[in-house]
């Protein structure tokens, strides 16, 4: 059996390893979520930041939930590959800025440790949109999330944020910069609504002093990530001659715009190809949410449903390849100019990410946690161009496939999860609902807090989606364009 990867030693040629002193290297930053989209952007650009500058900056990471990523990383001292693939072939880089790795269900006051220590200037997160606990309706607190409900005893990101400022509060410790890199509109701000809204729960003071001291810097993150398979960690193995059960893949691209706002300090990312510094992050961040996530959303709810299982399958489909471009102009209309952009290229950019080859990213997986992703991605565009006389048409597509995706049951009866935060809630407003797509999509506009009245109330647009469900409800393949 090969030896599972725990140091920079006696690795195969094939493996790219980092520039840097590893063992000189200290803790700067704590990261919550380790998931792999952290360990195919996150830490690849503060690698790459530690290779061009140096700096006290290396990373501990925490997982607030399951254990098996964090403990992977554990047996292999921080270390694990990115594979990059393209249809040239694929590369190996092994990653060291991870120093040490963290479960927060077995020792909280542990994390807690970590975030009043002063060393750790970032407290950075990839936790998905569901983790923020926050009310889709409100854009607050939703007090009924079990990780907002325990609000003495931290369990999710935004109390452990909070008991960590207000330990350094009253330690007389300068605050760490939180940062989110999760695909939320604003998602600086919207960590800065949440958490300052826990902490006037607990103490007015803390929230003033919050407000007042600690930035909340917004980002756009963007790489394509798949879930590592077996064929990640063989080729993981094949490349660097070590067994790696926290090896990730992606593309080639990788981008990173981020608001430069730090209370002490960061990693000299700006010296890293992709990687952009800038004042204000909202004209980047809805560029890609609306352009290229909605696109993938699109392209995934009708590839699943049309029995595709990744999306550089649906792109072979020239149909659905021509719909995605559709919808991307679609959605550049919507869009102020952003600097440094052309977004036709940008459009055409996303058509040959997606129909890379050497990227399994499965529909499935970009189709959960729809009703967290529509709102951004789909609606409040749509909302948008309905107001400017268009009709929004690709818009209807997707959301139809949506509709016909959150039935969760393909054509021939075999049911699905939908892993979605409100799959209860869908399943019960459709249970006794006729299979048409006038009623179900009928139901499905009264889910509370998701679509906006600018949608439910245009008569000819929900009309639109009705038309374009019965469509994919009658068969699931059948063109819609």
């Amino acid at each position: 059996m090969t030896e599972r990867l725990q140091t920079l030693s006696d690795l195969a040629p094939t493996a790219k390893l980092p520039a840097y002193d590893r063992n000189q290297l200290k803790s700067g930053i704590l990261h919550l979520g380790p998931g792999a989209f952290f360990r195919a952007h996150f830490a690849p650009f503060t690698d790459a930041a530690l290779a061009a500058e140096g700096g006290d900056w290396g990373i501990e990471v925490a997982s607030l939930r399951t254990a098996d990523v964090a403990d992977n990383l554990s047996a292999q001292n921080g270390l694990y590959t990115t594979l990059i693939r393209d249809s040239s072939g694929t590369t190996a880089e092994v990653i060291g800025s991870i120093l040490k790795a963290h479960v927060a269900p077995r020792d909280p006051a542990g994390l807690l440790a970590r975030l009043e220590d002063p060393a750790i200037r970032i407290v950075s997160m990839t936790v998905t949109e569901k983790a923020y606990g926050f009310d889709p309706a409100t854009g607050g607190l939703d007090l009924k999330h079990p990780d907002i409900v325990s609000r003495h005893t931290p369990r999710g990101v935004i109390g452990y944020l909070v008991e960590g400022l207000a330990r350094r509060r009253q330690k007389g410790i300068a605050p760490f910069t939180p940062l989110s890199c999760d695909n939320l509109p604003s998602n600086g701000a919207v960590l800065k609504r949440l958490v300052l809204e826990f902490a006037s729960r607990i103490d007015p003071d803390l929230h003033r002093w919050i407000e007042a001291s600690v930035p909340f810097p917004s980002t756009m993150v963007d790489r394509i990530t798949p879930a590592s398979t077996e064929a990640t960690y063989a080729d993981a193995e094949r490349l660097t001659g070590r067994t790696d059960m926290a090896a990730v893949e992606t593309e080639p691209f990788t981008q990173w715009v981020i608001e430069d706002h730090f209370a002490n300090g960061r990693p000299a990312w700006e010296k890293v190809r992709g990687a952009l510094m800038v004042e204000e992050v909202s004209a980047y961040e809805k560029m890609k949410l609306r352009m290229l996530n909605g696109a993938h959303s699109l392209l995934a709810y009708l590839g699943y449903i049309g029995g595709y299982e990744f999306i550089r399958d649906v792109m072979d489909d020239a149909a659905l390849a021509a719909l995605a471009y559709r919808h991307m102009h679609a959605a550049a209309r919507t869009l102020d100019p952003v600097p440094g952009i052309d977004l036709d290229d940008y459009a055409s950019e996303l058509i040959a990410r997606f129909a890379n080859k050497a990227i399994a990213h499965r529909t499935y997986q970009i189709a959960m946690d729809g009703t967290q992703k529509l709102p951004q991605r789909l609606l409040e565009p749509a909302s948008e161009a309905l107001a400017h006389g268009d009709r929004a048409e690709t818009y209807a597509i997707a959301v139809a496939a949506w509709m016909r995706y959150a039935i969760g049951e393909h054509g021939n009866g075999e049911r699905y999860e939908l892993r979605d935060p409100r799959a209860g809630e869908i399943a019960a407003l459709i249970a006794d609902i006729p299979r048409t797509g006038l009623a179900i999509s009928a139901a499905l506009f009264t889910l509370p807090g998701l679509f906006p009245a600018a949608l439910t109330g245009h008569r000819a647009w929900t009309q639109d989606v009705a038309d374009k469900l019965e469509i994919l409800i009658q068969d699931d393949r059948l063109p819609l364009f």
